[in-house]
């Protein structure tokens, strides 16, 4: 029988391919409950105009409306990167019981690369947080969509 860890971050992973089709940031994330994905989300803050829609809150907040309430009970969020302060904010606030993250973020990881606000004591929520599910495969998918960023940035040669 296959991991469900790595089962829901496959999950995960198409949807940042999906994001990267869009010319997005390649991050994609599940919830799922009991077993079930109950919503689903990726990277859309440059297509949506809108730089809340990181792909985690775009699975809460579809999960959300499948389950109708914001308190996303007895849920685990599967996302391909880790979370931003943003993002942990949400996930504090939904009551996402466990977070499992595929590739750490150096620059603006909230789960311990950067600061670790799970662990902090005063807020008032907690989580289980297991990282690095699937990194390898998380972390190709973004550096090539940057190296292709890049690539496409740079002034050709021959026109000048």
């Amino acid at each position: 029988m296959a991991d469900p860890d790595i089962q829901f971050m496959q999950a995960a992973l198409a949807l940042a391919q999906q994001a990267q089709g869009c010319g997005e940031v390649p991050v994609g994330a599940v919830v799922v409950q009991r077993g079930i994905i109950v919503g689903r989300g990726h990277n859309r803050p440059i297509s949506a105009a809108d730089p809340t829609a990181h792909a985690e809150i775009m699975a809460l907040r579809d999960a959300g409306k499948h389950l109708c309430n914001y308190r996303l009970l007895d849920c685990t969020l599967y996302v391909t990167l880790e979370p931003c302060t943003m993002c942990i904010g949400a996930i504090f606030h939904a009551r996402i019981q466990r977070l499992v993250f595929a590739a750490a973020d150096p620059k603006t990881g909230a789960c311990g690369s950067v600061i670790d606000l799970p662990v902090e004591s005063r807020l008032n929520h907690h989580l289980q947080v297991t990282a690095g599910v699937l990194a390898p495969e998380a972390s190709e998918l973004l550096k090539q969509f940057f190296v292709q960023r890049r690539k496409s940035a740079e002034p050709c040669d021959h026109e000048h």
